[in-house]
């Protein structure tokens, strides 16, 4: 057992001062048979404690259906076994560039606003869920004999409102439920953010990724006394579909670091391993400088720029932090683990079977319900996943646009089963498809919580068609291998929409990369496991494959297109 506490300037172990070099790593972005080494690397480097977030949604995806909330307290327990601390951050909002910043789609989609606020029904849920989720923390708290020495207070709340009753309510939560630690809350060193964010009697932090000292200083004008910390040492950045690929320099990074050390505060890289949005968790954000424009899709790498890449890698940035952290050791820092192994040779799958679209959505999908008006992903239980609506054009009429209002996210158009896009004159009476496909819920701002699918209507010239109908299918339906197992697959149809499966032999397997040239947008499966989504669009042109996940002599691919791919080539290496 053991003591953590915050003291006046700076964090007690049992009464002795200790400075915290930590580093983000979430487990629901690492194969879990891969923390093991992804913790050595972090202690390799110089850190002495690893922080996570906690994903409502990952773990609750349905109201009351909870999915291995018990893999947090693992990785606590894996920590622990590397010799690291842990900082636990639990939300209920987590931003994290993970869809919907943690929150449950079933939940956002009837409250909207009033999450994140002392709404009594929001807060109920927050409530329900705390119950089961600290069964994880509690236990394994420092002064219980376990890993955790600090829990967190919401997330960059100051960023996004100033509801001081509801950070209240959480604080009291956490303390009734068993949090005994140090409590915190982490924003950007901005007055306002602060001011909004902060919780009296609890240790703020602060947010940046240069700037140290000007930054602190803010901090302290706010909380005059206790320890300074970085909560969030942005020594990367993540990557947006249709965007350039985001590169910070390693030196620069280095030298940042250095200056918060010098500063004499505490620090938590992030990202110190990026890992990977697997099975299509990547969140989005909206543009401008106040967060209100167009939808920027988060890519499904989350490599981050990190110290340790999304393989595992040391990189420069890894050797020249290593050298830093060197200074704050005790003694020689431990070596670097064996590196995982790796496939080695290129494979090329061979997809020989497909089915349609239209027929993977009976099968695997929800039922098809009629409205007045479309109904939204949220109404129809869809977190990750696309929508079918169907709608008729009456007639007899003359050609007019047609037309949607309040789309979310992207739609593929068919009139009498024949594609073309929307604004095309269509002429009465005609039969309408339009599949829309969900590109990641926003996770930072306020267009936190908008519903996705179709959000207002389909226009005929400025007539509103009602009577549409609309039937989801889930992302998590391709969990069901049975299920996929009993589609109708066929021959494959080149160039066209649905699910494609083969197979490839691999000997050796290891970690692995998985190239589409060819192919437009959509996900893919190996062995069951998602991977994430692929997109034409770039910068990321290969999907990070764990070596767990292979296994050796034959495996199965499954291709889910979700546009017109041209001349498709898979390769494995």
């Amino acid at each position: 057992m053991a003591d953590f506490t915050v003291g006046e300037k700076d964090f007690q172990l049992d009464g002795r001062p200790v400075r915290l070099l930590s580093g983000a790593m979430h487990y629901f972005r690492v194969h879990e048979d891969q923390w093991g080494h992804r913790l050595a690397m972090l202690r390799a480097m110089g850190l002495n404690c690893v922080e996570t977030y906690v994903p409502w949604n990952l773990h609750e995806p349905q109201a009351g259906r909870f999915h291995d909330v018990q893999a947090l307290g693992r990785f606590l327990d894996a920590a622990q076994q590397a010799g690291l601390w842990a900082v636990v951050r639990p939300g209920p909002y987590i931003c994290a560039e993970w869809e919907n910043g943690g929150l449950p789609h079933w939940l956002t989609g009837p409250l909207g606003r009033r999450v994140r606020t002392r709404d009594p029904e929001f807060l109920g849920h927050v409530d329900r869920w705390f119950h089961h989720l600290l069964h994880e923390i509690v236990p394994r708290q420092i002064d219980r004999g376990g890993a955790v020495i600090m829990v967190q207070v919401e997330n960059e709340y100051g960023s996004y409102g100033s509801d001081q009753v509801y950070l209240a309510h959480l604080t009291g939560l956490l303390r009734r439920r068993g949090v005994s630690v140090p409590l915190f809350t982490s924003d950007g060193p901005e007055d306002h953010m602060l001011t909004g964010g902060s919780v009296p009697g609890v240790l703020a932090t602060a947010n940046f990724g240069s700037g140290a000292r000007e930054g602190f200083e803010v901090l302290r004008r706010h909380q005059p006394r206790g320890p300074l910390m970085c909560m969030e040492f942005w020594c990367g950045w993540f990557d947006h579909w249709d965007a350039e690929h985001v590169v910070r320099d390693p030196a620069d990074a280095a030298d940042a670091l250095r200056e918060i050390l010098e500063c004499g505060a505490s620090v938590n890289l992030y990202m110190a391993h990026g890992g990977t949005n697997f099975a299509g968790f990547s969140g989005a954000n909206r543009a401008g400088e106040l967060h209100g424009g167009e939808l920027q899709p988060t890519v499904t790498s989350y490599d981050y720029g990190a110290p340790v890449d999304e393989f595992g890698r040391p990189t420069e940035k890894f050797w020249l932090f290593r050298e830093i952290l060197a200074a704050y050791q005790e003694g020689p820092l431990p070596e670097l683990p064996p590196a995982p192994p790796q496939l080695g040779v290129e494979v090329r799958p061979v997809l020989s079977e497909w089915a349609p679209l239209a027929e993977v959505l009976d099968a695997l999908g929800g039922p098809e319900r009629e409205g007045a008006v479309p109904a939204t992903f949220e109404e129809l239980d869809v977190d990750r996943g696309l929508v079918r609506y169907r709608v008729d054009v009456p007639g007899p009429r003359t050609p007019y646009p047609l037309t949607v209002s309040g789309l979310r996210d992207v739609a593929l158009l068919y009139v009498d089963g024949v594609r073309t896009g929307l604004g095309a004159p269509v002429a009465g009476p005609a039969a309408v498809e339009l599949w829309v496909e969900s590109l990641g819920r926003v996770n930072y701002g306020p267009r936190l919580a908008e519903p996705k699918g179709i959000t207002g209507g389909i226009l005929h010239e400025r007539q509103y068609l009602h009577g549409v109908r609309a039937q989801g299918l889930r992302l998590d339906s391709f969990d069901d291998a049975a299920a996929v197992a009993k589609l109708p697959f066929g021959p494959v149809v080149d160039g066209d929409r649905g699910l494609y499966r083969g197979t490839f032999e691999v000997r050796g397997a290891g970690d692995a990369s998985l190239e589409l040239p060819g192919w437009g947008r959509g996900f893919v499966w190996v062995n069951g496991f998602c991977l994430g989504r692929y997109w034409s669009a770039g910068p990321q042109s290969a999907l990070y494959v764990p070596g767990p996940v292979l296994r050796e002599g034959e495996n199965e691919v499954w291709v889910l297109e979700l546009v017109e791919p041209g001349d498709q080539v898979l390769v494995i290496g």
